[in-house]
């Protein structure tokens, strides 16, 4: 099993996903197209593709000209039938390379808080692992509308499409699943100054949020992690 995996910005690794990949034995081809590295031009000599967060958005092609590619990839391997998953920014270009509309600039959803899934989430093969409330980690202010033809799999009380599901398994997911509570601490260190700019009182009570939600949202996170990959 060979994934391509994108990594869009510093520090922001695969997480949970990575340890499901681990367990599954794949080999991970990571490209970094933020630091200049070449993205493949199709799907061939892969098996899935994983597209992970950024702080930029979907639309910075000024300052990212690599993402028009890279919706395009996205798509290029769903239409091949290959298991795609986007977190975050990449659940905002999967969105994007689907057609579908990317909404920037809002309030900013930050820190462990809950999801709920849809109806449909009971049935399908990602999210029937999870129960259909669970606390998870956030940090977003972009969204999306739906492409024409997703699953709606999950909302959250301010962002209404937190997951969706195209053809097979190619999944939309906004949440930042993947970000245990060790990945997390590691980002309140790397990005003190942003958390302190945009939350500050949250980095004050840290301790007290991930000692209330950091083992249920990590039980989840894996449960989503290895149940996508499985789909591969």
């Amino acid at each position: 099993m060979r994934v391509l995996v994108v990594q869009n910005y510093q520090d922001t690794g695969l997480g949970q996903v990575g340890r499901a990949l681990e367990e599954a034995a794949a080999t991970i081809d990571l490209r970094q197209p933020y630091l200049g590295e070449i993205l493949p031009e199709g799907d061939s000599g892969h098996h899935a593709l994983v597209v992970l967060g950024g702080d930029q958005n979907a639309l910075a092609d000024d300052t990212h000209p690599y993402l028009p590619a890279l919706a395009r990839l996205i798509k290029r391997f769903g239409d091949s039938g290959k298991a795609v998953l986007g977190v975050c920014l990449g659940s905002q270009l999967v969105a994007r390379g689907y057609g579908a509309e990317n909404i920037l600039g809002r309030p900013v959803e930050f820190g462990w808080h809950e999801v709920t899934g849809t109806d449909e989430a009971s049935s399908d093969p990602v999210f029937s692992a999870v129960p259909r409330q669970f606390p998870i980690f956030h940090w977003h202010s972009d969204t999306f509308t739906l492409p024409e033809g997703a699953v709606h799999l999950a909302r959250s009380a301010k962002t209404p499409y937190q997951a969706f599901r195209l053809a097979r398994a190619v999944y939309g997911i906004q949440f930042h699943f993947e970000a245990d509570t060790g990945l997390v601490d590691h980002w309140t260190r790397v990005f003190h100054d942003q958390i302190v700019d945009m939350q500050a009182d949250w980095l004050t009570d840290y301790h007290t949020h991930a000692e209330r939600h950091g083992a249920a949202a990590d039980a989840a996170g894996l449960a989503l992690a290895r149940a996508w990959v499985a789909l591969i």
